[in-house]
């Protein structure tokens, strides 16, 4: 079943990856990309890893997947 996800509370909302890469495992949204015009709807995110400080950019809508993501920090 997938996780339901408001679109306007991604800002700042933690992130566990069930298969971590690169011992990053957990994140936190920390950017929110909207297509034009300002106030359409959001595109993409910026994920921060807590561990490493990387900034990955993916579609919001992977976070729905519960075999990837769990929300939270697990």
């Amino acid at each position: 079943m997938p996780t339901r996800v408001s679109p306007k509370k991604l800002l700042n909302s933690k992130w566990t990856a069930v298969q971590p890469r690169e011992r990053e495992r957990h994140f936190m949204v920390v950017g929110v990309v909207e297509s034009e015009p300002p106030g359409s709807p959001i595109v993409s995110i910026e994920l921060e890893a807590v561990y490493s400080g990387r900034i990955r950019v993916m579609p919001w809508r992977e976070l729905t997947d519960p075999l990837k993501w769990q929300q939270g920090w697990v």
